[in-house]
């Protein structure tokens, strides 16, 4: 677990760097007396069971995370983006009493209903001196199924639930992360994913300590800031970002690739990866992107793209003891090459939504096979690629659409950024196809080019009946598009229409 391999790399390799931020480095030494500190806090402050943590990605929100769990309690990590009304709803979901922050989001905090531990004033220099002259405490006494942490999901589709991810969740799905990506404790790792970002939490958070490794943050996403901290640091290799951050690099006025040739992974999760980004990263950077897939309900990483099998356009081979199958609407498993709905198993797999049983049976049968949601092909050699998701199939005439396909294409288009996809209501055909797209930069481009442009790709059932352009699109804070506001705009076009 987790602290037991802090504890072990404080003992081994003290005076190893394991996190830098822009205001302190710490040695694995530190990390542990830091964690130490927390976790003494922690029992003193609470006797909840569970603990909010509305941090960055730095080296005090790693500290804060390893000693809320040391402590044996289960760490809730808060995302900072969000409203004041959508934090007390999660927080009344979570039934906890206690979150430890930051001054820095203040402003939010105090209008909270709950007791805040601003770790600015818990006087951590002192504590720190004092905590150095105790003996080390043991690891918690938790068994592996025991809940580690409760990750709030983006809510793109409703409320946000509280995915319950145990230790054994993480620890199983970071050691297979190593031997997927044959890692070791010379990797150094660049943070930029937030930790309330499940890819954040376990891959910047979990994996370095697990590894023994090295992890630089940078707290708060500037695309300059990472190229600026990749040029400077050579010994940095693993990079993990979202598309739109790799587009924000790319897009960058003055780059020297030759400066970037110390990353040896890069891996682009959390939506999918348009073709264009990849290209974009290639050509400015000389980086190829790995496109990884996972979940909040599977710790997160299911698959990933490797560099001595690459192929673009797919999320890889499963990570070790991740089991994969595709079934049809009606629940049967499909062969090879089949487009259906994707199920995993594995130990990955999380133990259930909090307090919702009946959404946990609805997602998990009785086999422990997850329903994904997402629409794939498994080719015989095991790569996944990802066309969809079922919830966005769109039918027109009696004829599945899945809305991925359609937003690459116009994605291919040189004026277009991003595109999303949805279906409208329509009398005579059941649904059929809009998009809403973001022009590059001072491109122009009518609806009605685009529409010709996507005949000479598509089918015609697959051309959008109308293409909107826009500035921009509606997201969660996690950076996903809200296909239902998009939607909803579509159906109050069509009630003011009528």
């Amino acid at each position: 677990m987790v602290i037991e391999s802090l504890l072990d790399a404080a003992g081994r390799f003290p005076a190893k760097t394991a996190v830098i931020d822009p205001f302190r480095r710490l040695s694995y030494a530190q990390l542990t007396t830091l964690a130490k500190v927390i976790r003494r806090i922690v029992l003193k402050e609470t006797a909840c069971r569970r603990v909010g943590i509305l941090l960055p990605g730095s080296s005090a929100g790693m500290s804060t995370l390893l000693g809320v769990i040391w402590a044996g309690r289960t760490a809730i990590p808060l995302n900072f983006l969000l409203q004041a009304r959508e934090l007390t709803s999660i927080i009344e979901d979570a039934d906890i009493d206690l979150v430890i922050g930051t001054r820095y989001f203040e402003s939010i905090l105090a209008t909270l209903p709950i007791r805040t531990l601003y770790i600015e004033q818990l006087g951590l220099p002192r504590r720190y001196l004092w905590e150095k002259l105790r003996p080390t405490p043991e690891p918690p006494p938790v068994s592996p199924d025991d809940t580690a942490a409760i990750v709030y999901t983006s809510g793109s589709t409703g409320r946000p639930k509280g995915v319950c991810l145990s230790h054994a969740n993480f620890e199983n799905n970071v050691q297979a992360a190593i031997r997927h990506l044959q890692l070791d404790p010379e990797n150094h790792l660049l943070g930029v994913l937030p930790p309330f970002h499940v890819f954040g939490l376990t891959i910047l958070n979990l994996l370095p300590v697990m590894l023994r490794a090295t992890v630089t943050f940078i707290p708060r996403f500037s695309a300059q800031a990472v190229y600026e901290t990749i040029a400077a640091n050579p010994d940095i290799t693993l990079l993990l970002a979202v598309p739109s951050m790799y587009a924000a690099i790319g897009r960058l006025k003055s780059i020297d690739a030759s400066r970037c040739r110390g990353i040896k992974i890069a891996v682009s999760g959390g939506e999918p990866l348009p073709r264009k980004i990849y290209d974009l990263m290639l050509e400015r950077t000389g980086i190829r992107l790995m496109e990884g897939y996972g979940m909040t309900e599977t710790s997160p990483v299911i698959s990933c793209d490797l560099p001595s099998a690459h192929r673009v356009g797919s999320v890889g081979l499963p990570l070790p003891g991740v089991e994969v199958q595709i079934r049809n609407e009606n629940g049967c498993s499909l062969p090879a090459n089949q487009t259906g709905e994707l199920y995993v198993r594995g130990p990955s797999v999380m133990k259930g939504y909090y307090n919702r049983p009946e959404e946990t049976k609805a997602v998990i049968d009785k086999d422990g096979w997850l329903r994904t949601g997402d629409i794939v092909q498994i080719a015989d050699d095991g790569h996944i690629t990802i066309t969809g998701r079922s919830k966005d199939i769109i039918i027109v005439g009696g004829e599945n659409v899945y809305p991925r396909e359609i937003e690459a294409v116009l994605e291919q288009h040189p004026a277009v950024q991003e595109a999303a996809v949805v279906g409208q209501t329509d009398e005579m055909r059941g649904e059929v196809v809009v998009a809403f797209v973001i022009l590059n930069g001072c491109s122009q481009v009518t609806g009605a080019e685009l529409r010709a442009f996507c005949r000479d790709h598509l089918a015609g059932f697959k051309v959008p009946r109308e293409i909107f352009v826009r500035d921009s699109l509606p997201r969660t804070p996690s950076g996903k598009i809200l296909k239902r506001q998009l939607m909803a705009t579509l159906a109050g076009r069509r009630n003011d229409d009528a």
